[in-house]
């Protein structure tokens, strides 16, 4: 099968399209010919050799974390999912090929109405932003200041406590304002001075902070929460220890994920959950792909298209 692959930690061009030995699914497993694979920030972190602590990564690798396709395979026990079922999901090997595998707990059936790319920028994007929502127990009437709130994550994460009853003030470019305020958020512009601007647009104070994009936010979250580190999640940046805040990297499979995907995925079929995708691109540009996620300023997703030439 084709596949990205990179065989040493470096920038995207260690990344090559390479034909690999097919994937086959073991026991509670289905193996996807894929038709859309997500781009996430982790992906560059990762490929980059950032993350070694937290996801230690075998090389020669394949990144991706997320998918939508149709199933083509069934391991030893499975009996959630049939061969031609159209699912979307979290995959136990590299997305970024023409087939996946993944544990039938973490995929969901795709509704018929949404599209392939919209459904694989789902899965990352809902599983971390309700993840970090639970661990910082966001709540009906509180304040969440969001940092890197027009992103993927960011945007699931607007709507999620927004739904919970929460007020979100959302950072992200002035381009982005307009969008941020649609999802629910009251959004300010990131940069010096963000700690006056919080204060204006949210004088109640704030309860909890989500760190999505790692920009040096960190130190004026500990000062709008008053000084303290508590309540304060980061997925991305590094110095999160220097300030006493917690690093949410996840890991592991919630018992629930994929009846929770399968509720999201129902959602953004009929407009409820919106994750935009802002470009899409064929399998051998996943290298142009992962050097725009990195550069920042991605208005919802990017996504890969396997099939597509």
């Amino acid at each position: 099968m084709e596949a990205i692959v990179y065989e040493e930690f470096g920038g995207p061009e260690v990344l090559r399209q390479v034909r690999v030995e097919d994937v086959h699914a073991g026991p509670g497993q289905i193996r996807v010919a894929v038709r859309a694979a997500g781009v996430n920030p982790v992906d560059h972190k990762i490929r980059n050799g950032w993350m070694e602590a937290a996801f230690p990564t075998p090389l020669p690798a394949t990144p991706g974390v997320e998918f939508a396709g149709v199933v083509d395979e069934t391991g030893a026990g499975v009996t959630e999912f049939a061969v031609g079922d159209e699912v979307l999901g979290r995959s136990a090997t590299g997305a970024y090929a023409e087939y996946v595998l993944a544990d039938v707990g973490v995929v969901a059936r795709k509704p018929e109405v949404l599209g392939w790319a919209e459904a694989a920028a789902l899965p990352l994007a809902t599983a971390t932003a309700v993840r970090v929502l639970d661990e910082l127990e966001v709540s009906e009437g509180e304040t969440l200041l969001l940092h890197g709130a027009s992103g993927a994550v960011g945007s699931a994460a607007v709507q999620l406590a927004v739904a919970r009853g929460a007020t979100v003030v959302g950072t992200a470019s002035p381009a982005n304002h307009d969008y941020l305020r649609v999802l629910g958020a009251v959004p300010v512009a990131y940069g010096e001075g963000l700690v006056k601007r919080v204060r204006e647009a949210a004088p109640q104070g704030v309860d909890a902070v989500f760190d999505v994009v790692g920009k040096g936010a960190l130190a004026d979250s500990v000062e709008l929460r008053g000084g303290t580190a508590d309540r304060i999640a980061t997925i991305s940046d590094p110095d999160a220890a220097h300030f006493g805040v917690a690093f949410s990297a996840g890991g592991g499979n919630s018992p629930d994920e994929g009846r929770r995907l399968g509720g999201y995925a129902q959602a953004a079929s009929v407009g409820g959950l919106r994750i935009p995708v802002e470009r899409t691109f064929p399998l051998r540009e996943a290298a142009r792909a992962q050097e725009l996620s990195e550069a920042g300023h991605v208005r919802g997703k990017l996504v890969l298209l396997p099939g597509e030439h």
